[in-house]
């Protein structure tokens, strides 16, 4: 590891959040991991114009591929505290943004956890963003329209969207920057639904590289999460799970039950037609892991005094009294020097 010391300074008009001091890395990069090399035959030969008026080039399809890699960025702070890197994995039609800059100019979870000490990971899963995609994925790609996350991920009650910004309906006190919702939908990019074994593949081989570790999971991670801490009990070491939209396989809970567990969840899930029965889920979880005698934490933020969120309450206004509780949690089980 190269001992460089550097120094981002934020400005204080950009982020009044994080004017107090600059955050100081000892080192910060990128790498991809993972994926594997697949063979591509039987295909024509092609004439392609790479750009329009240009000459065209030969191009045989055929030969062997690189796919199913994921992409990571590293930042590792000079004033470590955590006693273990932290893993930051994001949500289906998502990416690593999930954890920067929120799409109301606020500083994110990235720089709240960096700056708690945290040498800090977040990644584009294969399939997305810096990652990738291949044509070798089966079916075909989908994203969400831009009115859909609104009522989907809790912004605002189900029939509340209006295309009009001005007679959008919202949830009592919701915490989602409503404004910035465009600039979150430009966060979006395409996933599959038939990608999850490579995905849980790359995450496994980033953990390989990295851990033992802490590993924060969202919504559709939340199942990577959990098949790879039953595939690696040994360096999953703690998995914070906010709002997975699965959780573990109860047969493995034996395996697993040495790791601490902490499953968050926002507002309005408890009567939400879709999702009460995803909270039922991590709920039942629970209580098995806990009959198991595993150490397992749920939270509904409500009842912890933290109310208006959404399914993205790491974007929320509210969101570093979030990462707070979370960093107390780390703190109590021993975690943070």
């Amino acid at each position: 590891m190269r001992k460089i010391l550097f120094s981002i300074l934020l400005s204080a008009v950009a982020f009044p959040a994080m004017a107090a001091e600059p955050i100081a890395l000892r080192d910060m990069g990128s790498f991809h991991v993972g994926g594997r090399i697949v063979e591509i035959t039987g295909k024509p030969v092609k004439e392609v114009v790479f750009t329009p008026g240009g000459v065209p080039a030969k191009v045989d399809p055929n030969g062997k591929y690189q796919v199913e890699q994921m992409y990571v960025q590293y930042f590792l702070p000079q004033n470590k505290k955590g006693k273990l890197p932290l893993l930051l994995w994001h949500g289906g039609g998502l990416t690593a943004v999930t954890y920067e800059t929120k799409p109301d100019g606020q500083p994110g979870w990235l720089n709240y956890f960096i700056r708690a000490g945290w040498d800090t990971y977040i990644s584009d899963a294969m399939e997305r963003g810096r990652a990738g995609w291949s044509s070798t994925f089966k079916g075909e790609a989908m994203e969400l329209p831009f009115n859909d996350p609104w009522e989907r991920f809790r912004i605002g009650p189900i029939g509340s969207w209006n295309d009009d910004a001005a007679k959008r309906v919202t949830f009592p006190g919701a915490q989602f920057p409503t404004d910035s919702y465009p600039q979150f939908m430009k966060q979006g990019v395409p996933r599959w639904v038939t990608t999850d074994d490579e995905i849980v593949k790359a995450y496994i081989a980033l953990v390989d590289k990295v851990c033992p570790c802490v590993v924060l999971v969202h919504s559709q991670s939340g199942t990577f999460g959990y098949k790879v801490l039953e595939a690696r009990p040994d360096k999953v070491k703690a998995l914070v799970a906010v709002e997975p939209t699965l959780a573990g396989d109860k047969n493995k809970i034996a395996s697993i039950k040495g790791t601490p567990i902490l499953t968050i969840i926002g507002d309005n899930a408890k009567d939400h037609p879709r999702w009460k029965n995803i909270r039922n889920n991590s709920v039942v979880y629970a209580e098995a892991f806990k009959a198991a005698g595993g150490d397992f934490t749920f939270v509904d933020l409500p009842d912890a005094g933290l109310k208006g969120n959404s399914h993205l309450m790491m974007m929320d206004k509210n969101s570093d009294q979030i990462a707070a509780l979370i960093q107390k949690w780390l703190s109590d089980k021993g975690l943070v020097e």
